[in-house]
């Protein structure tokens, strides 16, 4: 047992900063010790609920489908902004996972994802940020591709689809040719458990 077993922790406020695609909140809060002793905190949050990933991969030809998109954070950071990234999506309130990965598969993909299997949940920043990334890995063949991909028109999505061996894929994580950190995480799942592919 964590002496963190015992800590308690009291919200006093939670305050709506601004509300848009997503939500950015102040929260105030005692954090209790174990022996009583209660300090407040503030922190803000940037509320993002629940999303999904998926590495697609084509077992026949040994190949991962990445989408390539553009990310305005890592711009303003001024690194190139267009990222190599697994097919990934926001979570509808009450949406089922695997229905979201195969949603998100195919209007970025065209890919059908027809068996996603669930891997691991992860926070991507838990300092800041709410979001919990529930990831699959899903098998596809050329047969799967069924549609043409490149996101919704209707969201401004701008996607190209990219195919690449896992062994290349892998190589650009240390190039910096991948940089998003689910894709990532992704990628060394299915190098460290290459067998289960």
């Amino acid at each position: 047992m964590s002496r963190f077993d015992r800590v308690r922790i009291a919200i006093r406020k939670d305050e709506l900063l601004w509300k848009g695609w997503s939500e950015f909140r102040r929260i105030v809060f005692d954090y209790i010790r174990p022996d009583d002793t209660a300090v407040e905190l503030q922190w803000e949050v940037f509320d993002r609920g629940e999303a999904v990933v998926v590495l697609l991969y084509d077992p026949d030809r040994d190949m991962v489908v990445l989408v390539r998109q553009f990310r305005i954070p890592v711009h303003l950071m001024g690194d190139k902004p267009f990222l190599l990234e697994a097919a990934a999506g926001s979570m509808e309130h009450g949406e089922d996972p695997v229905a979201t990965v195969c949603r998100e598969a195919m209007e970025e993909t065209g890919y059908r994802a027809a068996s996603p299997r669930f891997l691991f949940s992860a926070y991507m920043s838990p300092g800041a940020v709410t979001e919990k990334v529930h990831f699959y890995v899903s098998r596809v063949s050329a047969a799967d591709k069924v549609a043409e991909g490149g996101g919704l028109a209707e969201e401004n999505e701008d996607i190209e689809i990219t195919e690449l061996s896992l062994d290349e894929a892998l190589a650009m994580i240390g190039t910096g040719g991948i940089i998003d950190a689910k894709t990532i995480m992704l990628l060394q799942w299915a190098a460290l458990n290459r067998g289960q592919l």
